[in-house]
């Protein structure tokens, strides 16, 4: 079988993707920075920095410290809040070869729902991913994530404001991810993101204080991955929706790792600071990745390492 003949396209709640990647929440800007180097035509979808319902300035510098095999960021959310947004900067995504999906977060039930109803009933936007998940602005975003209950008030809430996809990011910082993936699937998502960054921090043992000035921040690249792996195996078992699975991508041995722990597309933040060329790369090694194995799609090898998964595309006329 020759590469061109595999076929690497997915499916995500409504979104239907020529390619399984998704670029991370504020990794990626809205594209249009990246455009110079890569085809955009070439990626499955762009996840755009999440907006908040008012502006915020963010927290305090420092934000970003470099650790071993990662990355810590405490950026606090900086956003110019939904209105300007909206105003000054949608209509531009309009011209993506690619999907765009709006990414939301904020910090009561009502404001998850406004900011989502206002962004989703842009056409320029084709899904929302709901950020009820971000480690770095002190106490206020992470408890939606971590409590059922608040999962479900949140999603429910979303949902009832679009018809779009909706994608929820889930929290690796909680004992039950799988029970929570449940509620959200319950509540109305259409599908998973796992996981958002782990919770860390760093100290300066020169000066005796924290690195960052929000003191925490969230851990992302590949020191996370082999939590993020068994998050997305853990899930896969739990949920029926589609999992987009993320944490420390940027290879293509590291992307069959989620596939076969039962994700149908994976998303990538952290590496693509250090080459935006990630997602084109990964996309040509799987499709050869599977032609050398006689494998016609990439659907066909989702969850196969996970034992009892059931794979969604089995009952869509794939064999696997």
């Amino acid at each position: 079988m020759n590469a061109t003949q595999v076929d690497l396209s997915v499916k995500v709640g409504k979104l239907e993707l020529d390619y399984p990647t998704f670029m991370g929440s504020g990794c990626y800007g809205s594209g249009e920075e990246f455009a110079p180097f890569v085809d955009l035509a070439r990626i499955g979808a762009v996840v755009l920095k999440s907006v908040t319902r008012l502006p915020r300035l963010g927290n305090p510098t420092p934000r970003l410290v470099h650790t071993p095999a990662g990355m810590l960021n405490a950026i606090g959310l900086q956003n110019p809040g939904i209105e300007w947004y909206l105003e000054h900067d949608v209509k531009k995504f309009a011209e993506r070869p690619c999907a765009v999906v709006g990414s939301v977060a904020g910090f009561s039930v009502d404001d998850y729902a406004y900011t989502c109803e206002r962004l989703a009933a842009r056409d320029e936007i084709a899904a929302i991913e709901l950020n009820i998940s971000c480690p770095n602005v002190a106490h206020e975003g992470e408890t939606f994530a971590c409590d059922p209950n608040l999962t479900a008030n949140v999603v429910r809430a979303a949902r009832a404001t679009t018809d779009k996809t909706l994608i929820v990011k889930l929290s690796p910082n909680v004992t039950d991810i799988a029970g929570i993936a449940r509620v959200a699937e319950s509540a109305g998502a259409d599908a998973l993101a796992v996981i958002n960054t782990v919770r860390g921090m760093a100290i300066d043992v020169e000066t005796w204080k924290p690195r960052l000035g929000n003191v925490t921040g969230g851990l992302s690249g590949p020191a996370i991955r082999p939590i993020a792996v068994l998050a997305v195996y853990e899930v896969a078992r739990a949920v029926k929706i589609p999992i987009v699975g993320q944490g420390g991508i940027e290879t293509t041995s590291d992307a069959l790792e989620f596939f076969l722990a039962g994700a149908s597309a994976i998303s990538i933040g952290t590496g693509n600071f250090t080459d935006p060329r990630i997602p084109v790369r990964i996309a040509d090694e799987l499709a050869a990745y599977l032609a050398a194995r006689n494998v016609a799609s990439l659907r066909q090898i989702i969850g196969k390492a996970n034992v009892g998964f059931a794979n969604p595309y089995q009952y869509e006329g794939d064999e696997g």
